[in-house]
């Protein structure tokens, strides 16, 4: 197995320190284990899509705005 150092904030390490029960080690190889696995699976999803970043920012554009519309309705 290959180490890794991580940098993290004071007080997520002061947080931490009041759980030493918990395998930090394990939380964070399964949370970038799981973060990985989705990007592989959103890779397989995307492999033979013919968007280009283009396409996608319009997409995106169009989406947070009709979300924000929604959203203000119910203020």
């Amino acid at each position: 197995m290959v180490n890794m150092t991580l940098a993290i904030p004071e007080d997520l390490r002061e947080m931490m320190k009041r759980h030493p029960e918990i395998k930090w080690s394990v939380v964070a190889r399964r949370a970038l284990r799981k973060y990985a696995e989705r990007l592989d699976r959103l890779d397989v999803l995307l492999q033979d899509s013919e968007l280009t970043e283009e396409d996608v920012a319009e997409l995106d554009h169009k989406v947070k705005k009709a979300m924000s519309k929604e959203y203000r309705k119910h203020l």
